[in-house]
């Protein structure tokens, strides 16, 4: 369940409100993929794609990644923007594959993204040398 950065005010405008429970409200469908692949995840190998990525273990979903992530490359060097956008949706959901199998998932990545923001990007890398 997404929760809401600590930040945001009691006082918060309509508007700023009206903008959270959009966000919230998107956020959600990367709730629900992540709990469907969290079942599917020691399901029968068979009968899943996500059970089959596992059983056959990281190096099998890292190379997803590299693929979908070649692939978006492709698109948006193309400039396909249906491409691009069928691309991104695969690029994400190995990625989800990848956070689940990590015990990890979307709201592990919004709180790093919450951290980040409004920081320059410049002084966000310059920290992390």
């Amino acid at each position: 369940m997404f929760r809401p950065p600590a930040r945001i005010k009691l006082s918060a405008s309509l508007h700023e409100l009206d903008k959270l429970l959009s966000i919230t409200m998107e956020f959600e469908l990367f709730n629900k993929i992540a709990a469907v692949l969290e079942e599917r995840k020691n399901a029968d190998p068979q009968s899943s794609y996500v059970a089959s990525l596992h059983a056959k273990g990281e190096d099998t979903i890292l190379k997803k990644i590299g693929e979908e992530s070649a692939e978006l490359i492709i698109a948006g060097k193309t400039r396909d923007r249906q491409a691009v956008v069928h691309e991104t949706a695969d690029l994400w959901f190995h990625t989800l594959v990848l956070l689940s199998s990590l015990d990890l998932g979307p709201n592990d990545i919004m709180l790093e993204l919450d951290r980040r923001f409004g920081q320059s990007g410049l002084d966000e890398k310059a920290d992390r040398e």
